[in-house]
């Protein structure tokens, strides 16, 4: 399979990947209802759709999107859900402002140069744009995750505080699966580099680098069986493992 053909998986029971051009989102699905980690981006919306009636259920049935942060590609179908569908965000108070306006993030390296230094990078992002990567408006989500408590949500996800990446990240964990669905506190495809394998995100999309390596240590302490990123494939050798990888290969 092409690495950007559209996906819709269970990766584990009851827990859905959707993932089209590089980007992933979740789809938790209980007895007690849906629960949307992260929004993706404006054309994976068919792809939603149709995992959705696969399940015998509709957009407006979903209990709550729950963004790991606000950056575009992780609202790209909020705001189409929150006004045509009337489902609700949550979000880490400290990214409630990005969430309203996602192309407004703090980076510390400049974002045009990652193109010519990392030509791998540019199909990514070339599909990421074609998937509607530059035309996506906020969403007012609700700044009520606490972290450490679980959400009284289906699937009940645990928030893990882990800034860096964004000043308000949380990764939110499954603890009865073994999950970790890490946002992009922790990837296994940078979108900036086009580099595969555990690590943060370059420095072209990560405001504050230092803090996001030290916030690798809270994803390495859930004992987390598996990690499902914001982008690239399921890693399946345990948190620990992906944490340890990612501190090798470092910032760049």
């Amino acid at each position: 399979m092409s690495p950007h053909t559209p996906v819709r998986a269970e990766v584990a029971p009851g827990i859905h990947r959707l993932s089209r051009a590089h980007v992933n989102c979740y789809l938790i699905h209980t007895d007690d209802g849906l629960t949307l980690v992260d929004a993706g981006l404006p054309g994976m919306w068919r792809d939603l759709v149709a995992l959705l009636a696969d399940l015998g259920a509709t957009p407006g049935e979903i209990d709550a999107v729950v963004l790991t942060h606000g950056h575009f590609d992780h609202v790209g179908m909020s705001r189409r859900l929150a006004t045509d569908h009337g489902v609700r965000h949550l979000v880490h108070e400290r990214d409630r402002r990005l969430a309203r306006h996602p192309y407004r993030y703090r980076h510390a390296a400049a974002r045009w140069v990652y193109p010519f230094r990392h030509p791998r990078a540019i199909p990514v992002i070339s599909r990421m744009a074609a998937a509607g990567a530059l035309g996506i408006r906020g969403v007012d989500a609700t700044g009520t995750i606490i972290p450490g408590t679980p959400l009284d949500l289906p699937g009940h996800p645990v928030p893990v505080f882990t800034p860096g990446h964004t000043d308000g990240h949380c990764v939110l964990f499954l603890p009865e699966q073994g999950m970790l669905l890490s946002g992009d506190a922790l990837v296994t495809l940078d979108p900036y580099t086009g580099r595969t394998g555990p690590r943060i995100v370059a420095n072209a999309a990560t405001a504050d680098p230092d803090a996001a390596l030290a916030s690798l240590a809270a994803l390495a302490e859930t004992g987390a069986a598996a990690v499902l990123p914001g982008h690239g494939e399921a890693w399946a050798e345990g948190a620990a493992a992906a944490v340890a990888h990612a501190r090798r290969v470092g910032a760049s």
